[in-house]
C-alpha cells in the first residue's frame, strides 16, 4: 500500500475511480517528463497528488527526444554556463538514479582544422570542470588512427583527428513509464486518455479540473489545492482556459530524427558535428542497434501532437550528415523519422528565431492560482520539479516538507553492476522487474515469440504492457512501451496485427476493435516514413 492507502499498481481503471472520489493537494496536468516528475516530487513528499493526461504517458515531446541526458555543449559557445552546470549535475543524478536505464556514451568531435583542436578541446575541458565529481570520463585529443577506429564511419579526407568526450544515453519513453511507476510507488493517482476539458473555480481561484474520460466517455470534476499545468508545448491552451487572452509564452521547435541501420555508425562510440548550416550541432548516435542522426531546429506556428518531419529538415540532415559521414546515408535507408517540439519559452512572443530563444525553465503563478512550468528539457526534469513544488507549497498553503528527488532511486532500480542485470537481458531496461517479466514469460510461454521477426520485442512485453503500464492502444504498445514505430516504421506495421490480437484478449476487445486499431495505426505509422 501506498503512503495514503493506494495499491501500488497501474490499474487505470481503479485510479480513475481514486480520481473521482478523492480531493488532493496537489493536481497536474500533463504526463510527459515535466508532469510526471513534479508528481514524483509532491508525492514522495507525502502530498496528497494525482496526474491526469490527455493522450498516452510520453505522447508528445517526452517520446521524440534524441535520447541523450546531457549538459548540452553549444550552449558553452553561448557563456550559459549556468544552464550547463545544472544540466550536467541533472545527468550525473539520473546516472545514479536510474542506472538501468541512463549509461555512458562516448562521442568525437571529428577534426579537419588546425584550429579546431584547442578550439574544442578547451570548450570540452569546461565541461568537464562544469559536471564536477559527477563527470562521467575527461575528454581528450584522439589522432587521425584513434578517431577512424572510434568512428569508422567519418570522412576521413582530410581528417585531421578528434577530441573524445562522454554524455549520457537513456530511452525516453520507458523513462517516462519509469517516472509514472515511481510516482504511483509514492502514492500518486495517474490517468492516461483523462483529458482536461476545463478548470474549476471557487471564488475566483482554481480549485480543480474537468476531467473527460476518454474510454467511457464520463465528465469528472476532480478537487485539488494547487492545479500544475506541465503541458509542454500545449501550455497555453491550458493557460487560456484560466484567461482567455492569456499572453503566448511557448513558441514551438521542431526537431526531427532519421533513423538508420547500424552499419551507418558500427562502433559503439556517437559522433558529435559541431556546425551545420544553421549553426546547431547534429548527433550521430547508435541506439538500440540503430543509429539516429539529428536534430534540427525549426520554428512552427502551432503545436501538434503528432508532429511531421518537413521534406527540407530532411533534406538538412542529408546535407550535414553527409560531410562527415563517409558512407552517406539517402531516403532509401532511412527506417524511420521522428518529429519532436520543443516548449521553448518565449514571454514576448514569437520571435522567428528559436535558436536565440532560452532552453531554461520559468515557472508562472496566473492570479487566479494555475501554476504553469514552461520550457527545459529531458535532463533537467527533476530541478524543473523541484522549482515548481517551491510555487506550489505556499500557494496551497502546505505543510513545508524537503524535497528528496536527488538521491530518489527510480522504480526498477538496480546497481550498474548487480548480476540480476546482465547486460544480454532480453529485459534490461525493466531493471528490477526484469525478473517479473521473465517470471511472466516462463508461466506462458507462447508470449516469448517476437512480435515481428526483425523487431527485438515480444508478446511479454505486451501483455506487461497492458498489465501493469495502463497500454490501451497499439499505438502505445509499439510507439513507446515498446520503440518498434521508432526502430523501424513499415516492421511495425506489420507487427500491429498480432500486438491487437494480444491487446484485444488481454483488454476484452472484440474483433471490430482489432481491425480498427490496426487501421488506426497504419495511418499514425506512415508520418513516419519519408515522403
Amino acid at each position: 500500500m501506498s503512503n495514503n492507502g493506494i495499491m501500488t499498481l497501474m490499474n487505470r481503471n481503479e485510479m480513475i475511480d481514486h480520481l473521482e472520489s478523492e480531493d488532493f493537494e496537489v493536481l497536474i496536468i500533463g504526463g510527459g517528463a515535466t508532469g510526471l516528475g513534479v508528481a514524483i516530487d509532491a508525492a514522495s513528499r507525502g502530498y496528497r497528488t494525482a496526474l491526469v493526461e490527455g493522450y498516452d504517458f510520453a505522447k508528445g515531446t517526452s517520446g521524440r527526444s534524441t535520447k541523450l541526458i546531457h549538459g548540452g555543449i553549444r550552449y558553452l559557445e553561448q557563456l550559459n554556463f549556468s544552464l550547463v552546470m545544472e544540466a550536467l549535475h541533472e545527468r550525473g543524478l539520473l546516472y545514479q538514479n536510474a542506472p538501468h536505464l541512463v549509461s555512458n556514451l562516448s562521442f568525437v568531435v571529428p577534426r579537419y582544422h588546425w584550429w579546431e583542436g584547442p578550439f574544442y578541446g578547451v570548450g570540452l575541458k569546461l565541461y568537464d570542470v562544469l559536471a564536477g565529481k559527477l563527470n562521467f570520463a575527461p575528454s581528450r585529443i584522439l589522432d587521425r588512427d584513434e578517431t577512424i577506429e572510434a568512428i569508422p564511419n567519418v570522412e576521413q579526407d582530410e581528417l585531421m583527428g578528434g577530441i573524445r568526450y562522454n554524455d549520457g544515453q537513456f530511452h525516453d519513453a520507458r523513462m517516462a513509464m519509469t517516472l509514472a511507476q515511481t510516482a504511483v510507488d509514492h502514492g500518486a493517482v495517474i490517468a492516461n486518455y483523462a483529458e482536461v476539458k476545463g478548470l474549476l473555480k471557487e471564488k475566483g481561484l482554481v480549485s480543480g479540473v474537468e476531467v473527460l474520460d476518454k474510454e467511457s466517455g464520463r465528465l469528472a470534476k476532480v478537487r485539488s489545492k494547487v492545479v500544475v499545468n506541465a503541458t509542454g508545448v500545449f501550455a497555453d491552451q491550458i493557460r487560456r482556459m484560466d484567461k482567455a487572452d492569456s499572453p503566448t509564452l511557448i513558441e514551438p521547435a521542431q526537431g526531427i530524427h532519421l533513423v538508420f541501420d547500424r552499419s551507418f555508425q558500427p562502433s559503439d562510440t556517437a559522433i558529435m558535428v559541431p556546425h551545420t548550416d544553421d549553426g546547431r550541432v547534429l548527433f550521430v548516435i547508435p541506439w538500440n542497434d540503430r543509429v539516429l542522426i539529428g536534430t534540427t531546429d525549426t520554428p512552427m506556428a502551432t503545436p501538434e501532437i503528432e508532429p511531421v518531419a518537413l521534406n527540407e529538415e530532411i533534406e538538412f540532415i542529408f546535407r550535414n550528415a553527409g560531410r562527415y559521414l563517409d558512407r552517406d546515408p539517402g531516403i532509401d535507408d532511412v527506417k524511420s523519422v521522428f518529429a519532436g517540439q520543443r516548449p521553448l519559452v518565449h514571454p514576448g512572443g514569437v520571435s522567428g528565431d528559436s535558436k536565440s530563444i532560452s532552453r531554461s525553465h520559468e515557472v508562472f503563478t496566473s492570479e487566479s492560482g494555475l501554476i504553469s512550468i514552461i520550457g527545459g528539457k529531458w535532463t533537467t526534469y527533476r530541478k524543473m520539479a523541484e522549482d515548481t513544488m517551491a510555487h506550489v507549497i505556499p500557494l496551497g498553503n502546505l505543510d513545508p516538507r524537503p524535497c528528496v528527488t536527488e538521491n530518489l532511486r527510480l522504480h526498477g532500480y538496480l546497481d550498474r553492476n548487480d548480476p540480476a542485470m546482465p547486460e544480454n537481458d532480453l529485459f534490461r531496461v525493466y531493471g528490477s522487474d526484469s525478473s517479473k517479466l521473465n517470471s511472466l514469460q516462463e508461466a506462458e510461454p507462447e508470449l516469448a515469440t517476437l512480435i515481428h521477426p526483425e523487431l527485438p520485442y515480444r508478446g511479454t512485453e505486451v501483455i506487461w504492457a497492458a498489465r501493469n503500464e495502463m497500454a490501451r492502444t497499439v499505438e502505445d504498445v509499439l510507439s513507446r512501451r515498446t520503440r518498434s514505430l521508432i526502430i523501424d516504421a513499415a516492421l511495425s506495421v506489420e507487427a500491429a496485427p498480432k500486438v491487437a490480437r494480444l491487446l484485444a484478449v488481454e483488454l476484452g476487445y472484440d474483433e471490430e476493435w482489432e481491425q480498427n486499431q490496426v487501421r488506426e495505426y497504419t495511418d499514425l505509422a506512415k508520418g513516419y516514413l519519408p515522403k
